[in-house]
């Protein structure tokens, strides 16, 4: 068996988006918002609760006529749309081209007084490729001295870099949970959606995480995998696969983890660009809209999440904040953060909501209804 997995991870094809340039170097019509929007409210889809699938009108038909937050558990913070990769599934655009949407050390600044004043209890670190922004080191360090729990959305790779090869154990030291993407556990899904070379980099950097204690029960020293779909289908079961990654990581190359979190790709970005290469894109958004789940609803991030762009803009979730679509509040800026206005605005939704309530529903935070 294990000869048969190593054999399948050497093999050349597979059905999925492949590693790629992004949108922005290209200057392809995709890199507008405006443009996504145009794509996807054009396909006509007769399926959802109301049969009319307009999101909205599927919310107010599961009791929601009006989606406001509930409290502000999270602030998720984007340093920047710099990474050292180009994934094809990549709903940022990011990429080693974008080097001019970096936040300042002005906006880590509002950032961290946002975080005083609102009692959140999570900052979630994420980009591109968070460590590459200069005050990466500085906003951890800030939140630990606060007693504030940190995550860090590393891509793995990052690890590998001669001038990041010390964060396994400076993470460590300071108790951040180190939230990891990979693809598929085997060679063959990773290396084609995220470049050649990945997969292997991948394993190595989990190894030093593992020897820096992370993977190891610890509650102080949480490692994270997060999976997508290589494909056009949604994810399957979170607590199932969590199962089956640990033990095929654990006998094909020694690598441990404590959770895995499963993600539905968005039909936006770079992947809604393979989803139109390849003829997939009304029948994923079309499965997604079938998939609506109002069980899922409740524990949507973008309930208890604050998101906040590489420059200081408002938005109710990392997606809207990819699409231009800025929070509706009368100043949606970090340095003019009011709380009782968040708690009372209506939050932004369009046709790419649906994947966040599909199925068992997709957050940050993984599964909703796991």
């Amino acid at each position: 068996m294990e000869t048969l997995l190593l054999e399948l991870d050497m093999l050349p094809v597979v059905s999925g988006p492949r590693a790629t340039q992004s949108l922005y170097t290209r200057a392809v019509p995709l890199v507008d918002p405006e443009e996504q929007f145009r794509v996807l409210n054009r396909l006509e889809i007769e399926e959802g609760p109301t049969k009319t699938g307009v999101f909205d009108h599927d919310l107010a038909a599961s009791g929601w006529p009006r989606l406001q937050p509930d409290s502000l558990d999270v602030v998720q913070i984007n340093l920047g749309k710099l990474c050292n990769m180009t994934c094809r599934h990549c709903h940022v655009d990011a990429g080693p081209d974008r080097t001019e949407e970096n936040m300042d050390r002005a906006t880590v600044e509002a950032c961290l007084e946002v975080i005083d004043r609102t009692g959140a209890r999570v900052v979630d670190l994420t980009g591109g490729a968070p460590e590459l922004n200069p005050h990466f080191e500085f906003i951890i360090d800030a939140c630990v001295e606060r007693g504030i729990r940190v995550l860090d959305r590393c891509n793995l790779t990052i690890l590998m870099t001669r001038r990041y090869s010390h964060l396994p154990e400076w993470f460590a030291e300071r108790g951040v949970e180190v939230v990891c993407s990979l693809p598929h556990y085997r060679q063959i899904g990773t290396d084609a959606q995220r470049g050649a070379g990945t997969y292997r980099k991948s394993i190595a950097a989990l190894r030093r995480l593992n020897e820096a204690g992370y993977g190891q029960r610890a509650a102080d020293r949480v490692l994270t995998l997060v999976t997508n779909p290589v494909g056009a289908f949604l994810p399957g079961n979170q607590a199932s696969l969590k199962h089956e990654w640990q033990a095929a990581l654990a006998r094909n190359h020694d690598v441990y983890f404590d959770r895995l979190l499963t993600l539905t790709n968005m039909p936006m970005s770079r992947y809604l660009e393979w989803l139109l290469e390849a003829g997939q894109t009304e029948a994923y958004l079309r499965r997604l809209v079938q998939a609506f789940n109002p069980a899922t609803i409740t524990g949507l991030m973008c309930r208890n999440t604050l998101s906040i762009g590489w420059n200081g803009y408002l938005y109710d979730c990392d997606f809207n904040q990819q699409l231009d679509m800025l929070m509706d509040v009368p100043r949606p800026h970090v340095r003019d953060f009011d709380l009782d206005a968040w708690l009372s605005h209506d939050i932004r939704t369009a046709r790419h909501c649906y994947g966040c309530t599909a199925g068992a529903g997709s957050s940050c935070g993984g599964a909703i209804n796991q």
